[in-house]
Parts: structure tokens; sequence; C-alpha cells
């Protein structure tokens, strides 16, 4: 079995605490990517779980296997860093070669191994190049390829695509999948790059400060943030949060914000989760789920800047606290200093606790 089991694991440098208390289990098979800002302990969990450095407290287990105390090279892992680690006077064959050929693989495997890995790698018509004439991208490719061609249970990638181009990051996300799927490995990715996350990964840990914040699937944390870090880390632009406070109106439970008005009704749920608080709120809604009212009925904000991308058009609405964005898939022909009336979607619409950051759900 190659499940990972993480129980109350915590890493402490003196007096800094680089993670605190976590548990996440991993499933046999699961594409599980650690995403968060730089600082936030991903790279420390992954270093624990490889072996690279040990647990302050808490425990690893492999399968049912405690790790503790066991070597990196005995836990049977892959890995793979930001900067690539190859050897540079070798062919990209020999490069690949080394791993199995260290541990006495036979020569017909590994021409078999090598081949394989070549072909999904794109990497066939350059083995026999030597690595110190290839570029920055194609190492990174040879690095991935290396550590893949050993056929780990379980696969541990530190962002791995930090240092290539954006074209090149595209591809390898395509090429990364495939691998993991045709290998079957438990692979765990660490990146601050959401759209990584978002579109390689079976479930997404985010964390922030040392803290585990959410797991769930891609949809799970972009539609339903457990906190406001999450929902303004989780997209691009993030969500829009606005300050206010629960009122009824004739209409129903509504949120006060202030000199921007009112908001449309609440969804019964989340009007339910609601029903009673008089505390400052947080009014959460995603930019890409919002429309342009033409009944009037929605939040009347300035047009500050607008943003074209293609097809894709960003306008940029209020300002200081009050500022908000919203996203559509089309020129929609609003310019600077007009006023345009945007009305979220109810089914997007979350509300955050101002003071303890936690999302306000029924029940």
């Amino acid at each position: 079995m190659s499940t990972i089991q993480l129980k109350h694991l915590t890493k402490t440098f003196g007096d800094f605490t680089a993670l605190k208390t976590m548990d996440l289990d991993i499933a046999d098979g699961e594409f599980m990517a650690l995403l968060g800002p730089s600082g936030c302990g991903k790279s420390t969990t992954m270093n624990m779980i490889a072996g690279m450095e040990e647990p302050t407290s808490g425990k690893i287990l492999f399968g049912e296997r405690d790790m503790a105390g066991v070597p990196m090279g005995r836990r049977g892992v892959g890995f793979v860093f930001q900067n690539y680690a190859i050897f540079t006077h070798m062919t990209v064959r020999q490069n690949l070669a080394y791993g199995p050929r260290m541990r006495g693989a036979a020569t017909v495997e590994i021409d078999r191994r090598v081949g394989t890995i070549a072909e999904l790698l794109q990497l066939t018509p350059l083995l026999d190049r030597k690595a110190d004439r290839l570029s920055v991208n194609i190492l990174q490719r040879v690095a991935i390829g290396r550590s893949a061609i050993m056929e780990p249970a379980i696969f541990l990638l530190d962002e791995p695509l930090s240092n290539v181009d954006a074209a090149f990051r595209a591809v390898m996300r395509t090429e990364l999948k495939q691998l993991q799927r045709q290998f079957k490995q438990t692979m765990v990715y660490v990146t601050h790059d959401q759209l990584e996350a978002m579109t390689m990964a079976d479930r997404i840990a985010v964390m922030d400060h040392g803290v585990l914040q959410q797991v769930g699937t891609p949809l799970e944390v972009y539609n339903n943030p457990a906190n406001v870090f999450v929902a303004r880390f989780i997209g691009a632009p993030g969500m829009n949060l606005l300050k206010g406070r629960p009122a009824e109106s004739d209409r129903g439970l509504v949120v006060d914000l202030g000199a921007l008005g009112i908001t449309p009704p609440l969804p019964d749920e989340l009007a339910a989760a609601m029903r009673g608080a008089r505390d400052e709120v947080l009014y959460g809604f995603r930019p890409e789920q919002v429309a342009l009212a033409e009944n009037g009925r929605g939040l009347a904000m300035p047009v500050t800047f607008v943003e074209r991308i293609g097809a894709r058009t960003i306008v940029h609405l209020g300002q200081g606290d009050g500022a908000v964005k919203a996203v559509f898939d089309n020129d929609v022909g609003l310019s600077i200093g007009q006023t345009a009336v945007v009305a979220p979607a109810a089914s997007s619409v979350r509300v955050f606790d101002a003071v303890s950051g936690l999302a306000m759900r029924a029940g």
C-alpha cells in the first residue's frame, strides 16, 4: 500500500515553528498538491515525508509502516527538486539509466525503462545528447525522468516547474499527470502556483504559516473555501470580500454593505447560518460568477480599471475596502469612470465571520 498518513506532525527550528500540528491522509494512487505561499510549511512537510528532515513530533506512516528513523534511501520514494539535479557530463540516456544500473538491473530491463520514460517525456530524440547542451526546460524533464524511471510507489515533487517558462509548464502539467496515471503512483506535489494544483491534483491541501487550512478537491476549495485565506488565495483573481452586517429586509435576510447599499437576499442555507448574527461579516463572491444587472438590483460601483486579456475582461470596480473585480468572457463595453451594476450569482455567495475568518455554514 502506498498510502501516506501524517499524524499530529510538527516541525520546529529553534524558536521558529515551521509546521504546526498537521493531520493528513493521502490515498494510494492519489495526486495530492500541497499549495500555499512561500514559507507556509509545504516544502518542510515534503522533506519530512522524504526523510530529509526529522519531525519534531508526530508520525509519518507509509501504509502501516512507521517511517521514524527510516533513511530516505530506504523509503522507496522518488524525489524531484526545484532545481534540476542531473549529471551534466553524461548523456540523457546515461542519466536516465543511472538509477536502475546502480540497483543492478539487467541491461534489457534498463533499456526498456529508458525507452518508456523517454517516449513519455518526449526525450527519445535527445537520448544521446550530452546534458550540458540542453536547455533548462529539457534538463528539468530529464530530472523528472531520472526519478520516475525507478518506478517508486511514492513520487515527491518540490516545485519542479517553477524555473521553466510558461509554455513548458503547460506541457509538463499534462505529462506529469499522464506519468502518474501510467505508473499509478501516489504523488505529492509542492507548489505555490494554484493553476498547477487546480489542473493536476485529485485533492489540494492549502497551507499558510505552518497551518493546514483546508483539504478538498479543486472544485471544493474553489466553490466552498473554509476561511478567508483560502477564499482570497484560490482563484485568479481571488474571491471578492466586502464588509457588512446582517440585516432583515422585506425580501429576506440581506447583508448591509453600508455606503454600497444592501445585497440581494441571501440563499436559504446562508440565511439559516446567519440567522441571529449581529456582528460584522464578510460578503464574498467569485469575480467569475457575476453578471451586469439589467434591473438595477445589484451593487452600483464606479469602474476604475479594465483589463482586456484576449476574450477575457477583468473589470475593477470601487475603491479601498469596497473594491471588487468582475470577470467576463467577452468585452462588456465598460470604460473607466462609468458606473456598473453587478449582481453576484446567488449560488456563488459565501459569508465569513469577520473576526475568525471562518465560513458561515448551516448546522
